[in-house]
């Protein structure tokens, strides 16, 4: 046991774990699971006339088209608010958007209200525009979507480097490629968009040990 030595133990952990630590991180990083990128360079919010304090660079973004139909937009963010908002507020740089049409202002403040009594509301931003500036950004999504009365159904998430995330093999769409999730299937939001929000929280997390791991080195 005289090879054990109190100065080995401290060169091993001065220089040797640190350097296991890395290549266990790398490895680990190397070989995740990845949530694809299916558009890049989705433009900034910040290009909507109301939103030029806001951004989607360097924030995790879920974004949601509410449309003029408030009464379906309510229960679309109600859902998509218990399912998606209140498991990932917390996290630093999560963020949940709500693009509606001017013209529906006064209702989607009631909506706020409603959601107030049992939500944090910190990381809901909710941004109103018109209806062509509405058509104009979500086309930069580049989906094979469509809007509906300035609304969609469907939710998306956008990362931090302003890239689409969604699946390209997902098994209940005929050629694989899911853009968007469904905000009236409850199902939907619990079994694939709370997975994948995971999966892009996971790849910033191991990304910010990784070079954190480098530093220390």
């Amino acid at each position: 046991m005289a090879f054990i030595t109190k100065k080995r133990v401290v060169l091993f952990c001065l220089f040797i774990l640190p350097l296991i630590l890395y290549i266990v991180l790398s490895t680990g990083i190397n070989n995740f699971a990845k949530l694809p990128v299916v558009t890049e360079n989705v433009q900034n919010i910040s290009v909507l006339k109301n939103a030029q304090n806001q951004t989607l660079s360097k924030k995790i973004s879920i974004l949601c088209f509410t449309g003029s139909d408030a009464e379906a937009a309510k229960g679309r963010l109600f859902n998509i608010n218990q399912k998606i908002y209140k498991p990932f507020y917390g996290f630093k740089d999560f963020q949940m958007i709500a693009i509606y049409p001017k013209e529906i202002e006064k209702e989607i403040l009631e909506i706020k209200k409603d959601l107030e009594v049992f939500t944090d509301m910190k990381s809901w931003i909710f941004i109103p525009a018109e209806g062509p500036a509405i058509e104009s950004y979500f086309s930069s999504l580049n989906t094979n979507d469509s809007l509906d009365n300035y609304g969609s159904q469907l939710a998306y998430i956008v990362d931090k480097e302003l890239g689409l995330r969604g699946r390209t093999d997902d098994e209940d769409i005929a050629n694989g490629k899911l853009f968007g999730y469904n905000m009236n299937s409850v199902a939907e939001l619990n079994n694939k968009m709370k997975d994948d929000v995971k999966i892009v929280l996971a790849e910033y997390r191991l990304a910010l040990k990784k070079n954190n791991a480098e530093r220390q080195i």
